[in-house]
């Protein structure tokens, strides 16, 4: 996932995108990285002159490199590299992804145009990056909270180990506790199963699956919980007043899609996501 160190943040001068670049900042104070400000345009109207298509551009740089002061001078981040791309954002995203550590996106929240619009680039990049994927939801970063909410894990057997890492990770930066939430939905004929022999079980498998990265990561408090919910809607009630979801990137064929689970969280979620793909393997996840 991704052999560069450096982050990269989709900016297209919105309230959205600002929440992306605080983000992406703020990633970057902590690991000590590089920033990449990438903005793409396009002409949309058929064919034009070259002159008409020249004043889109040179909008386009405005914006860009409005972005890019605006880290500048807003962080101590001194590497911040602007990259102007003339074609679909997502698609860019998904190139710059190859050599980055994380990307990070707006979102324009819950809205039916904001997911047909906005919500349709963060899915695919989403979907398609070969690095963790952030898409920023909620109030964003700044400013600080006093007592900022835990990191949230999404946990079953199938989570790749990539964002388990991920969520040990982040919370060892931030100096955040972990939540591992596994959300068991008993369907069928439940009637023959004992509800609380079946969350003792998952939560024995559970806490077996993060001794590990306990172990690598000694000052993250982790705890696990267990939830009798569909998944999407005991990770949605989690995100409420958590500072980061993690989800594993539950793609599904066709290749490119995100699955049911991941893809809610990134319209639904009351809190940034990120979704984390398994390296080498896209159809699997939570």
């Amino acid at each position: 996932m991704g052999g560069s160190q450096r982050v990269v943040v989709g900016y297209d001068g919105s309230d959205f995108s600002m929440q992306a670049l605080e983000w992406a900042l703020d990633e970057c104070e902590l690991r000590g990285l590089p920033l990449t400000v990438t903005h793409a345009w396009r002409w949309p109207y058929g064919e034009a002159s070259q002159e008409a298509k020249a004043h889109l551009r040179k909008a386009a740089e405005h914006v860009l490199y409005h972005g890019a002061d605006c880290a500048r001078s807003s962080s101590s981040v001194t590497d911040v590299v602007a990259d102007l791309y003339e074609g679909p954002a997502g698609e860019r995203l998904v190139e710059l992804s190859a050599d980055a550590c994380l990307v990070v996106v707006g979102s324009r929240g819950l809205g039916t145009l904001a997911r047909s619009v906005v919500g349709s680039v963060a899915a695919y990049v989403a979907a398609n990056a070969l690095a963790p994927v952030v898409v920023v939801r909620g109030p964003g970063p700044i400013p600080a909270e006093a007592h900022p909410g835990p990191v949230v894990l999404g946990l079953t057997p199938d989570t790749p180990d990539e964002a388990v890492e991920f969520a040990f990770a982040e919370a060892a930066l931030r100096r955040l506790r972990l939540t591992a939430l596994h959300a068991i939905h008993a369907r069928g004929t439940t009637w023959a199963v004992d509800p609380d022999r079946l969350e003792g079980e998952a939560h024995e498998q559970m806490d077996k699956r993060l001794a590990p990265w306990r172990g690598r990561h000694p000052d993250v408090h982790a705890e696990c919980r267990t939830v009798t919910a569909p998944a999407r809607e005991g990770l949605r009630t989690a995100s409420e007043g958590a500072s980061l979801l993690v989800v594993g990137a539950d793609h599904i064929r066709p290749p490119g899609l995100l699955g049911t689970v991941a893809r809610t969280m990134t319209e639904t979620a009351l809190c940034p996501v990120a979704v984390v793909p398994e390296a080498g393997n896209p159809t699997k996840g939570i």
